[in-house]
């Protein structure tokens, strides 16, 4: 049985901290996969610069703040390492939802783009995931060496 106790009143900063790292981790291979994909200028427009080098701040600062947002609602969940991986690919698949197929038009103007599914969203969902499990693998192992 899994139960879930959420505080939106109180932030526990160690793990916020902790799932940033975790999302910088996992930053780090999305991003190598978004580079060879040529898709880091477009990240870098969402601050209105067209740039490989800018994007890729960007993509690692939304990383950053992405794990973050893990590190606070994961510990309210069992924390095995199968745990971990299945959290991981679930909110990879959120957050393909919420940020390729509609923040990301959206904040660009592409409004036509928004659930439009072709070739480039389908690698982008494999990045998504690739991200967020290991990020949550990583947020899991820092949180036990660090203990509970």
């Amino acid at each position: 049985m899994i139960t879930a106790e959420f505080s939106m009143t109180r932030l526990n900063f160690r793990n916020l901290w902790l799932g940033a790292l975790g999302g910088l981790a996992g930053g780090i291979p999305f991003g190598m996969m978004m580079g060879m994909m040529g898709m880091l200028p477009m990240v870098g427009m969402l601050i209105r610069v067209e740039n490989a080098m800018v994007g890729f701040i960007v993509h690692m600062g939304i990383s950053a703040a992405v794990g973050a947002l893990y590190g606070h609602f994961a510990p309210a969940f069992s924390q095995t390492w199968k745990s971990a991986t299945i959290a991981g690919v679930v909110y990879g698949m959120i957050w393909w939802v919420l940020g390729a197929l509609i923040l990301m038009p959206l904040m660009l103007g592409m409004t036509q783009m928004i659930f439009v599914i072709g070739q480039p969203q389908w690698m982008s969902l494999m990045g998504h995931i690739v991200y967020t499990v290991i990020m949550a693998l990583v947020f899991k192992a820092l949180l036990h060496k660090r203990g509970k």
